[in-house]
């Protein structure tokens, strides 16, 4: 006998509560500076752990809940984006440069050695 079904929007749901609220606790807790590290942060550790996820070719309702919820929330595109403007509005571009490289290749090195942990 199985136990009770739990919805996929649930688990989605339940996962992205957990990671918006853990994105917004590593970006409280990062310095404040004028290089918004706390971004860099999530996207790379979050990239990692969902990486780490596909490879591992976790069970769907984990995927939900970790992979499309949690991971999902705790990374975060858009904040990436309105940072890079932020800091070229502000007349730092080697900044923005350096913050969109640094996403770009953190999370690709983290994809890496999740592959390399993992597959």
């Amino acid at each position: 006998m199985t136990g009770p079904v739990v919805p996929p929007a649930v688990l989605v749901a339940a996962g992205g509560a957990l990671g918006a609220v853990l994105r917004w606790r590593v970006v409280a807790a990062t310095p404040t500076t004028e290089y918004p590290a706390g971004t860099l942060v999530v996207n790379v550790v979050g990239s990692f752990v969902l990486a780490a996820l596909t490879f591992a070719a976790a069970d769907a309702d984990i995927m939900l809940l970790f992979g499309t919820g949690a991971c999902g929330a705790f990374t975060t595109f858009a904040s990436f984006s309105v940072d890079v403007v932020a800091l070229v509005d502000a007349d730092r571009p080697v900044a923005a440069a350096g913050h969109a490289l640094g996403n770009l290749l953190g999370a690709g090195l983290a994809v890496a050695l999740a592959w390399l942990l993992v597959a």
